[in-house]
């Protein structure tokens, strides 16, 4: 085993609620923000809207792409990582499961690589940089929120 030191700076607050402060907690990152998300459930039971009443409360303009599917589609990592150049987006807040978490880091991964994001799973190229991304987590025990892949 080779010697090595992992660090992981993410930030979890728990609690009834939360999902109010993601404006707040946002803000700092900049003024857009791409939010990702999948289907109907987060519109059905009322979180969409307060997170969209949050983050417009905190000044932030709101960029979105929904319709992530579980495994989610390399079509849709791609059209991200378009609207993400094309909007000069600060900050990508995925809202759901594994599959959102997971296409939004690669969304964020693909944004200043000028090659294919496909080739970060290949092994061709190694993430040098990022746009920060944000959760709020639908699942429990989904991993991504806390892991360094996608």
């Amino acid at each position: 085993m080779e010697n090595f030191a992992f660090k992981n700076a993410t930030k979890i607050i728990f609690g009834k609620d939360t999902e109010n402060q993601v404006g707040i907690e946002t803000a700092s990152y900049g003024g857009k923000v791409l939010l990702h998300y999948g289907g109907g459930s987060i519109k059905k039971y009322g979180l969409y809207g307060r997170i969209l009443k949050s983050l417009r409360d905190a000044g932030l303009e709101i960029i979105e792409l929904g319709g992530v599917q579980p495994n989610p589609r390399l079509s849709l990592v791609k059209k991200g990582i378009d609207i993400c150049r094309k909007e000069k987006v600060d900050f990508i807040l995925a809202v759901g499961g594994g599959s959102t978490i997971d296409s939004a880091k690669a969304v964020a991964s693909g944004v200043s690589y000028n090659g294919d994001v496909w080739d970060f799973y290949t092994g061709k190229a190694v993430v040098d940089k990022v746009i920060p991304v944000g959760v709020v987590l639908t699942i429990p025990a989904a991993g991504s929120e806390a892991s360094n892949g996608s």
